[in-house]
């Protein structure tokens, strides 16, 4: 039987029962914009991820424009940025007018390199946005004692990381403020999109409860040039049934990845590396070929479905053409791109399922 990359079907039917009795509750509520639902959320999300604040809204790239907006970024300034990410990081500090600095990743961690920050930064620059790529938190010791030093906000990218840690503390309440998405195939997914912002800072929060409803904290009163980028009620009773299960969902995606990787162990791939400061949650479990095309070709002809997280990065991309950034000017991000494949990954896999991935990747690559 072919082996799905995630079955959101049999994520979600887990909690049919529940959905029903959420859509009856919003029904009969008569409320369906910012009503009790998405403050329930709120609260709960809040509480989960150890911070003051969490702000329902509409998607996670909206999350990050949001935030970017709420303290002040726009035109001419820069914010540092993974080069190796997917392009919503970079869109959301273009949509404001600001410029995105890329900065090279750890290969071993993909993620953010707060070795290369100095060299990037020029009086422009007003923040640094890590992203807690594939479900492991970023180094973020030394990128906050960075931020402090020359005076920048740090805005954590936990779009893939929901309910990940860095020393023990929760993404979400690492830096200034953070943002999530709750696309149908994060940890934590809505049936439709939805985001979140999480902060400690109550100015930042005010604002941004205003720049998502019109500019408005008062009906017809517009204090701000704000958006529609609401969370909607009926996808925050949604988010609310599955919340209390994250973290065991969590655990069964840890190990799924300790299966994989002692099974992998041994074969011609680069496996994920876990690095001492984080627990990830493994919203994906990615390895690299160097003939990567032919090895995914070779899984799928076996009926083992797998994904590429990303195959072009944003600088090459055309959105980004003006940067002028040709192939070979992030070079570690550029042979990720062209080697990373990421395996069938979810709560609901089966050790059977798991084990028939590595027999075939086996089998694949003569191990």
């Amino acid at each position: 039987m072919p082996i799905t990359f995630l079955d959101l079907k049999a994520i979600n039917l887990r909690h049919a029962q529940e959905f029903k009795e959420a859509v009856e509750r919003v029904l009969e509520s008569g409320w369906y914009i910012l009503g009790q639902e998405v403050k329930a959320f709120e609260s709960r999300f809040a509480a989960y991820c150890d911070t003051r604040h969490a702000i329902g809204v509409s998607n996670g790239l909206d999350a990050l424009s949001l935030i970017l907006e709420g303290y002040g970024i726009g035109p001419g300034d820069e914010v540092i940025v993974p080069s190796n990410t997917y392009i919503a990081s970079w869109l959301a500090i273009s949509h404001v007018g600001a410029t995105p600095v890329p900065v090279e990743p750890i290969e071993n961690s993909y993620n953010l390199d707060p070795t290369l920050i100095e060299a990037a930064l020029t009086p422009r620059t007003r923040a640094i946005m890590p992203v807690h790529l594939y479900g492991q938190t970023a180094d973020m010791t030394p990128i906050l004692d960075l931020a402090e030093k020359h005076g920048l906000k740090v805005i954590e990218d936990a779009a893939q990381a929901h309910g990940a840690r860095h020393k023990g503390k929760r993404a979400g309440s690492l830096g200034h403020a953070a943002a999530f998405s709750f696309y149908p195939g994060k940890n934590l997914g809505a049936l439709g999109d939805g985001g979140a912002i999480t902060t400690n800072d109550e100015a930042l929060a005010e604002r941004v409860r205003k720049l998502l409803n019109y500019g408005s904290s008062v009906k017809y009163v517009h204090e701000v040039k704000g958006h529609n980028a609401r969370l909607d009620e009926l996808q925050a009773a949604f988010l609310s049934v599955k919340l209390p299960h994250l973290d065991q969902d969590n655990a069964r995606r840890q190990e799924i990845a300790q299966r994989y990787l002692s099974g992998l162990a041994g074969l011609p791939i680069v496996l994920p590396q876990v690095a001492a400061h984080s627990t990830p949650v493994w919203h994906l479990f990615v390895i690299r070929h160097a003939q990567r095309d032919q090895l995914r070709a070779a899984l799928q002809d076996a009926g083992v479905d797998t994904v590429i997280h990303y195959p072009t990065p944003p600088h090459l991309q055309g959105a980004y053409k003006e940067l002028g950034l040709r192939p070979g000017s992030l070079p570690v991000c550029e042979r990720i791109h062209a080697e990373v494949l990421s395996l069938p990954m979810g709560p609901t896999m089966t050790n059977n399922e798991v084990d028939a991935v590595i027999a075939t990747l086996k089998r694949t690559l003569g191990g």
